[in-house]
């Protein structure tokens, strides 16, 4: 009998172990900003939260020929964008990826993304001990950030 015990203990601790190594980073807010014919990149936008400390590794979408994470920041007086290899989001807090900001870059465009429709991206996450898990999500495709949004930088174009 005590053996038995032993047994679902085991089990129920190694289950809450699983439950935690694969609980989904919340995603919230998410939009792609619509392109015209002939514009071959744009970018995803998102709030992220993870339950653990975990990063943002990559990105992939039937949409694009290319996806990646990139990052806008000022280097002097000129702005730079440059695609970074990680994203770091710390346990609990909403990193925002936003226009002039951190940003998911689609660029290779395979046809002009319209107004009304949605986008969907896998999201690839690494976390502390470098397991990967990657996320399905999918985003409408709108000309800005929904209501609600700050949009101090709602004019920035790709």
């Amino acid at each position: 009998m005590n053996n038995t015990f032993k047994r679902i203990a085991a089990l129920m601790a190694g289950l809450c172990i699983a439950g935690v190594a694969l609980a989904q980073v919340k995603v919230e807010g998410g939009w792609a900003r619509a392109t015209v014919q002939g514009q071959k990149a744009t970018g995803a936008f998102m709030k992220l939260t993870a339950p653990q400390a975990t990063r943002l590794v990559g990105v992939t979408t039937p949409v694009a020929g290319v996806a990646e994470v990139h990052e806008m920041k000022m280097d002097g007086s000129v702005m730079q964008m440059r695609a970074i290899p990680a994203l770091d989001l710390p346990a609990n807090q909403a990193v925002e990826l936003k226009p002039g900001s951190y940003h998911l870059m689609l660029m290779d465009l395979k046809a002009p993304l319209m107004m009304g429709s949605s986008v969907a991206l896998t999201l690839t996450f690494k976390d502390a001990k470098g397991v990967e898990t990657k996320q399905q999500v999918s985003v409408p495709v709108t000309t800005g950030m929904p209501q609600g949004h700050d949009q101090g930088h709602g004019a920035h174009k790709h």
